[in-house]
């Protein structure tokens, strides 16, 4: 069944199927005026494509951490079609990477980190780890967990470098609270209380696609910056040191 054809009628059986929704989840929905009732022939309600794409992206969100009410929030804030709505959630939800999740047994993870097993627990609680039980974990960016794998193969302990991702992890928090008010006050908010809201509402979901990488390539920038600044500053005082200790 071809559910983009806009003559294909569905029956809430028909679109339980489809969608992978209980039947009962769907009556949940239309109660809730998360989405719109059928159209009745003969005392029969019929759903179409629309249906459809609205029940995906409701799954698609909630799989996202939403929660029905904010959902429901955004649905009636959204002028804009279920296929811009779910542009809109990817381009706010989606992580800037490239790289896939892994996912390591708890033997592998000792093998490569040894020490103190509360490092595990100190790691899932800063995000580095996420438990999954039957003594597996996923590795959200493999990346970062080959770099702490490098340092601590260098000589820096565990414990040190799970601080610097603590302290790091506060100000990235910080810089993204930035950025995500920067995106507010300066895309947002002005379409939000524009009389051609519904109009330009693609025009904010194109920003937030191309901005929000231009965000994190103006984090790594900065950053690239300032370590070579306090690289170079550290190691001339600590020359320094070194040549007073010789006189």
């Amino acid at each position: 069944m071809n559910v983009t054809d806009t003559d294909v009628r569905l029956t809430i059986e028909e679109l339980a199927r489809e969608s992978g929704m209980t039947v009962r989840n769907i009556r949940n929905h239309q109660s809730r005026g998360l989405l719109s009732p059928p159209d009745v022939v003969a005392r029969v309600g019929y759903y179409g494509p629309e249906h459809v794409e609205r029940l995906r992206l409701i799954r698609e969100m909630q799989d996202d951490g939403f929660n029905l009410g904010a959902i429901k929030r955004l649905l009636q804030s959204s002028p804009g079609s279920a296929e811009q709505l779910s542009r809109f959630r990817t381009a706010i939800a989606t992580p800037d990477q490239d790289e896939d999740p892994e996912v390591i047994s708890a033997a592998e993870l000792a093998e490569r980190f040894t020490g103190d097993p509360r490092n595990v627990e100190r790691a899932i609680s800063l995000g580095v780890l996420n438990r999954l039980g039957d003594d597996k974990f996923e590795v959200p960016s493999p990346a970062m967990l080959r770099a702490a794998e490098e340092a601590v193969a260098r000589g820096v302990s565990v414990q040190a470098a799970l601080q610097v991702v603590e302290r790091l992890r506060s100000n990235s928090d910080a810089m993204a609270r930035a950025f995500v008010r920067l995106f507010l006050d300066e895309l947002w908010k002005p379409v939000r209380d524009s009389d051609e809201r519904e109009e330009r509402w693609p025009e904010v979901v194109e920003a937030l696609e191309r901005l929000r990488p231009v965000a994190s390539e103006t984090v790594v920038a900065l950053f690239r910056q300032s370590l070579g600044t306090e690289m170079q500053a550290a190691f001339e005082r600590e020359l320094a040191r070194q040549a007073k200790r010789k006189r």
